[in-house]
């Protein structure tokens, strides 16, 4: 059976906390792995209910490109980093250097890349959060799947068991001049999980 948290400010902050200090390494993680700035935002951090996650990628038949890492130990879950499909194709041209609209299918360098990109940034943010509650987490392999958004889910929460009706969201955007990227940070806590962690931030849940 899962669990409902009534979210409040202070909640909301300290997640915002933790997505900002763990984005912020990622960043220069990806400037020191690019050789060049990488500017990256988290304008919102928030949670959400499951069926309210779909219309933010397009629907459940859009396809996107997923990074995707579950973790266990002293709490558990699953964290997924999506972008919609054209995201992909500008976020490859972005990182790589080329002129935006260069890319028009995701070939072996540009998953390679968005691989990289999703595997740095959810460590970041994992590393964050263990760092900041005290908590240890053990995290899988990063998988990469590049499929239409219903068929990711469906095989995420299939293997992440049970899980809390509430999904954190973080949003993230890449800017470089004028052009924003924007990505979507998921992380589907197990039933649970959230209780521990606001425990372990010292935030009554």
């Amino acid at each position: 059976m899962s669990e409902r948290i009534e979210m409040s400010y202070s909640h909301l902050d300290v997640l915002q906390e933790i997505s900002n200090i763990g984005l912020g390494n990622a960043a220069t993680a990806l400037a020191e792995l690019l050789k060049k700035k990488v500017n990256i935002a988290v304008p919102h951090a928030t949670f959400l209910e499951m069926e309210q996650v779909f219309p933010l990628v397009g629907g459940l038949e859009e396809v996107v490109a997923c990074v995707n890492l579950s973790f266990d130990g002293d709490v558990a879950g699953t964290v997924m980093y999506i972008f919609a499909e054209k995201s992909v194709y500008k976020l490859v041209d972005m990182l790589l250097g080329q002129e935006i609209g260069a890319t028009g299918e995701l070939n072996a360098l540009g998953e390679s890349v968005i691989m990289e990109i999703g595997n740095i940034l959810t460590g970041s943010f994992m590393n964050a959060l263990g760092s900041m509650t005290g908590l240890t987490m053990q995290t899988s392999v990063p998988l990469f799947a590049f499929d239409m958004m219903g068929a990711i889910l469906s095989a995420s929460l299939v293997a992440s068991g049970h899980w809390d009706e509430q999904v954190l969201l973080i949003e993230t955007i890449f800017l470089q001049n004028n052009d924003q990227i924007k990505g979507h940070f998921f992380l589907l806590p197990e039933t649970g999980a959230l209780n521990r962690l606001f425990e372990a931030l010292g935030i009554p849940a």
